[in-house]
């Protein structure tokens, strides 16, 4: 059905579209800001200023409910925790026992999402979501209606209110959706969702010659602020200020998904007179942190908890670095516990400047994925859409080999054959022109690095020749390549 649905969106009309994505928004709006979210937010407001103590509680509350709601009702737990933990000693569980549990693995969830659900069953009213694919192939994470009104709620509460902002006002997003799906379009590379006021922007078509274009319509539709991947945002702001183009002034920048580098932060707070916030979660809602008034990263531990580890499972002390495992409070309906995300940080040992008591993030490492360059000039950095609902892969990564070529490795699944190849390559077209080069390989497994994680995205590029690739003249040479 979502197939049909969208090649329905992409043959029609751009006024069509814009009518779909509002119609889209309308029942997002409702789905998301009905039912409970009130209450939801609320209740983050309500916990805002809990003291130290109160949090403890809380989180050791939340945690030992979630631990017997898995042992009792999650197939994977179910199995995994035989002979390594019983019923009556989750029940008396701390924050201080958990590394006696197995870390989760992503190839687990992603092999077998629906023995994390509740008696291994989706419900009629989950939806499914997928995770940007950054170590791999896409996760399908199940959300029932309530889980994403609280999901929301936190945000409005703890990332919005901080920025002085509001999903009320008009905004825009730069995220991985395809709203404009042809590659050689000449514009617009938004739609207009009417309901929200929100200016959904094509993060596949920002280029130097296309930025005027995205600065026009967020003064056309009056957006007060911004949010969506930080590297699309950063790129436009670049943009803008290479080409001295006159840009509205935006109440706040809320950036997410991947890292924002100070440098970063500097160019777009310049571009468009305003403070950017840095988020910090996961598609999966298992932890969430985002930058306060003063620029700390706050923890919220209703959301959930952030263990650090280091190479043999201890908890780190202090302010050492550690890798992340999260274990998530508000999505009980496909609870993640010590899920190994693949990222290392740290926390910091000082109080937040505002007076809130929730733990405050040092430093996070991790996020940045190379950048793709298009011969035309664009720049990409998200590809998760390559790879969502290709049954037949295991694992894939995108590797920019020349401005002109790109190599796509895959861990192939039973099944994998030249339709899926075709599929892959028609998929990066639509995204970068046919005028790309594109080759599938099969591999048997792809290299990680010494943390165990393996880039999605690497660009071979030599620093001239980005440069050059910038310029959006490459597409003028014969022979790029040569």
């Amino acid at each position: 059905m979502a197939g049909l649905k969208d090649r329905i969106y992409k043959q029609s009309p751009v006024i069509m579209q814009h009518a779909i994505v509002s119609g889209y928004g309308l029942y997002w709006n409702r789905l998301r800001f009905g039912g409970t979210f009130k209450q939801e937010y609320t209740g983050f407001l309500q916990r805002e200023y809990y003291t130290a103590d109160q949090w403890a509680a809380y989180v050791q509350q939340q945690l030992q409910q979630l631990l017997i709601h898995a042992y009792d009702h999650v197939p994977y737990y179910q199995q995994a925790w035989k002979g390594v933990v019983t019923r009556q000693q989750l029940e008396k569980f701390t924050v201080a026992d958990m590394p006696h549990l197995p870390p989760l693995e992503k190839s687990a969830v992603r092999d077998d999402p629906q023995s994390f659900l509740v008696d291994g069953k989706p419900q009629s009213r989950h939806r499914i979501n997928y995770t940007s694919g950054s170590s791999g192939t896409p996760i399908a994470t199940y959300w029932l209606p309530e889980e994403m009104r609280c999901s929301l709620a936190l945000r409005e509460a703890r990332s919005c209110r901080f920025a002085k902002v509001s999903y009320s006002m008009p905004r825009a997003t730069f995220s991985g959706r395809m709203v404009e799906p042809d590659p050689d379009s000449k514009g617009p590379f938004y739609r207009f969702n009417i309901f929200e006021k929100q200016v959904y922007f094509s993060a596949f078509h920002l280029r130097p010659d296309t930025a005027k274009q995205y600065i026009h319509a967020l003064t056309t539709h009056r957006i007060q602020w911004m949010t969506g991947y930080s590297n699309s945002i950063y790129q436009l702001a670049q943009m803008a200020l290479d080409q001295k183009l006159k840009t509205p002034k935006l109440q706040a920048v809320i950036t997410t998904s991947e890292k924002l580098t100070p440098e970063m932060r500097e160019i777009i707070r310049t571009a468009f007179s305003t403070q950017v916030y840095e988020e910090y979660g996961t598609v999966e809602n298992l932890f969430y942190a985002c930058e306060n008034e003063y620029g700390q990263k706050l923890v919220s531990p209703d959301c959930g908890l952030i263990e650090l580890v280091d190479t043999n499972g201890r908890t780190v002390a202090g302010e050492e670095m550690g890798e992340v495992l999260a274990t998530g409070f508000l999505r009980s309906g496909q609870p993640m516990i010590r899920y190994r995300i693949g990222d290392i940080a740290a926390y910091t040992q000082e109080m937040s400047q505002c007076g809130r008591e929730m733990p405050v993030l040092k430093e996070v490492i991790g996020r940045i994925e190379d950048t793709i360059y298009g011969i035309d000039g664009r720049r990409m950095v998200r590809f998760h859409g390559i790879f969502v609902n290709q049954t037949h892969v295991q694992e894939g990564q995108i590797i920019q080999e020349r401005i002109d070529h790109i190599r796509v490795l895959i861990v192939p699944k039973a099944g994998f054959g030249e339709d899926d190849k075709r599929d892959i390559e028609n998929r990066i077209h639509q995204r970068l022109t046919d005028q790309m080069l594109v080759t599938v390989e099969t591999v048997n497994h792809i290299e990680r690095t010494k943390s165990g994680k393996f880039k999605a995205v690497i660009c071979k590029l030599t620093q001239d020749e980005i440069k050059l690739a910038l310029t959006g003249k490459m597409s003028s040479l014969e022979n790029p390549s040569d």
